[in-house]
C-alpha cells in the first residue's frame, strides 16, 4: 500500500516489543550528542556579529551550508529555481485569487425580414377588354380598361364626358382618373418614384396598373401618354401593355420604358376593390405614407441628378419633389435647371410644378409667363387659366384673375380645382 492511503503496514504490536528492549541505551547516547551539539551551536552564534546572520539553503552560492535561526517552518518554494540569499524567511506564497468571470451575454441574433418570394419570370393578366381611343382620350380609355379588369364595362363614351367635358381638352390628370374608379367604389393608389420591380410585383400579385409615361412619334413632338400594363416577360426584359394608341398585348422594354416614364416622375396608379386592400398595401410598404413616398422620390431624384447633371427631367423631378416635401424655394431653383437645360415645349401641359413653385416664392411674373406661353399653344388648358389668375391676383389683377378662373370652370367644371377656383371667384377683391 503505498503512502497516501494513510501509512505503511507494520504488522502485528507484539513483535514490536523486543525492538524496544534493546534499543534504549542507544536512545541515551543520542540525546546525549544531540544536546552537546546544540551547546556548541548557542556558543559559536555568540560570538557571531548579527550583520553575518545569513541562512543558505543547501548548494547556495559559495557552497556554504548553516543552519538557519530558529523560525516557523514555512512551505518551500513552487518554483524548481533555487530562492537568493534573504534576511528573512520567505514568505508563504499566497494563490492568486481566481478571476469571478462575468456572464458571457447571450446572442440573440436579429432576425432577417423573411426573403421574398421570387416573381415568376413571365406573368400576362387575362380577360381584360382593349379599346383604341378617340381624340385625346388615352386617359378615360385607360381607366375603363382598367376597371374591366374587375368587370365594369364603361367604355370612353361614358367616361370621357365626366373627365373632360370638353372634348378637346388636352390632360386628365392621374388624381382625375382616380377620383372617377372610387366614385364606383374602388380604392385607388397613385405613386411617383416607382421602380419596374414594384410593377412586376403588383401584376405578379394579379393587379393592372397604370403608367403615366412620355410617347414620342417623331423628334421634338413628345406628348404624355398612359398605358395599362398587363404583365411582363423577363426573358423579352419587356412589360406587356393595352395601348389605347398602339393596340393590345405591346411589349415595352424594360429600359426604354423607363426612360420615357421618368418624364412623369414614374408616376403608377394601381386601382382594386376594398376586398383585395390587404394583398396591394403589403406589396405598396412604406408607399402609402405620402410624406416618406415624396421623400423617397427626392432621394430618388437628387441620385439622378448627381449620375445625370444635363437631364432636364432629372432636375424637373427634383423640382416636384422638393416642392412635394415643402422647400418651395430649392424646388424653384430646380425648375430653373431643368428649364435652362430645355423641357419639351408640351411639358407643362401635364405637370404644374413649376408655376406653383415660382408663385411661392412671389416670382408672379414668371408664372404669368409660363402659363400665357402655355396658352398660346392650346387655349383649352384649365390649369395653366387657374395658375395665371393667382398670379394676377397677388399683383393686384383682380379682373384679369376673374376672367381666367370663369375661364377654367368653363372648361372643366368637373376639375379638381373648381370649388377653389369658386371660392377665389367669391372673395378675390
Amino acid at each position: 500500500m503505498s503512502a497516501r492511503s494513510g501509512g505503511f503496514n507494520a504488522g502485528p504490536r507484539r513483535q514490536a516489543r523486543p525492538f524496544r528492549r534493546r534499543a534504549w541505551p542507544l536512545v541515551v547516547i543520542l540525546v546525549g550528542g544531540l544536546l552537546a551539539a546544540v551547546w556548541r551551536a548557542e556558543g559559536s552564534q555568540s560570538t557571531a556579529p548579527p550583520s553575518r546572520a545569513v541562512a543558505f539553503e543547501p548548494g547556495s552560492p559559495g557552497g556554504e551550508t548553516a543552519a538557519a535561526p530558529p523560525v516557523a517552518p514555512t512551505e518551500a518554494p513552487r518554483s524548481p529555481t533555487p530562492a537568493p540569499p534573504t534576511t528573512t524567511p520567505l514568505p508563504t506564497p499566497t494563490p492568486d485569487p481566481t478571476p469571478t468571470l462575468e456572464p458571457t451575454p447571450t446572442f440573440t441574433p436579429t432576425p432577417l425580414p423573411p426573403t421574398p418570394t421570387p416573381l415568376p419570370p413571365h406573368v400576362l393578366l387575362e380577360g381584360i377588354r382593349h379599346e383604341y381611343q378617340g381624340w385625346n382620350n388615352c386617359g378615360p380609355v385607360t381607366i375603363g380598361m382598367a376597371l374591366n379588369f374587375y368587370g365594369r364595362q364603361e367604355t370612353q363614351e361614358v367616361i370621357a364626358p365626366i373627365l373632360k367635358p370638353n372634348p378637346d381638352d388636352k390632360n386628365v390628370s392621374p388624381e382625375e382618373m382616380a377620383a372617377y374608379a372610387e366614385s364606383l367604389g374602388f380604392e385607388v393608389h397613385v405613386g411617383v418614384a416607382g421602380t419596374l420591380e414594384l410593377l412586376k410585383a403588383l401584376l405578379a400579385a394579379g393587379y393592372p396598373v397604370i403608367a403615366e409615361t412620355w410617347l414620342e412619334p417623331e423628334p421634338d413632338n413628345g406628348m404624355g401618354h398612359y398605358r395599362l400594363l398587363i404583365g411582363y416577360d423577363e426573358q423579352e426584359r419587356a412589360f406587356i401593355a393595352h395601348d389605347s394608341l398602339y393596340g393590345p398585348f405591346i411589349t415595352l422594354p424594360y429600359d426604354e420604358f423607363d426612360r420615357l416614364w421618368q418624364v412623369f416622375n414614374r408616376t403608377y396608379v394601381v386601382v382594386y376593390p376594398p376586398e383585395r386592400r390587404e394583398p396591394v398595401e403589403t406589396i405598396l410598404g412604406f408607399r402609402l405614407d405620402e410624406a416618406r413616398l415624396w421623400a423617397h422620390a427626392l432621394d430618388v431624384a437628387r441620385a439622378e441628378v448627381e449620375a445625370e447633371p444635363d437631364n432636364a427631367f432629372a432636375w424637373f423631378n427634383l423640382g416636384s419633389s422638393l416642392l412635394r416635401t415643402g422647400n418651395a424655394a430649392d424646388a424653384a431653383q430646380a425648375f430653373d435647371r431643368a428649364r435652362a437645360i430645355g423641357w419639351p415645349w408640351r411639358m407643362l401641359w401635364y405637370q404644374f410644378g413649376p408655376m406653383e413653385a415660382y408663385f411661392a416664392v412671389g416670382r408672379y411674373e414668371d408664372v404669368i409667363a409660363l402659363t400665357t406661353a402655355n396658352l398660346e399653344q392650346a387655349d383649352v388648358l384649365e390649369e395653366s387659366y387657374y395658375w395665371r389668375g393667382r398670379a394676377r391676383a397677388a399683383l393686384g389683377d383682380v379682373e384679369g384673375a376673374h376672367a381666367d378662373y370663369r375661364r377654367a370652370l368653363e372648361l372643366n367644371p368637373n376639375s379638381p380645382l373648381a370649388p377653389e377656383i369658386r371660392g377665389r371667384l367669391a372673395t378675390d377683391a
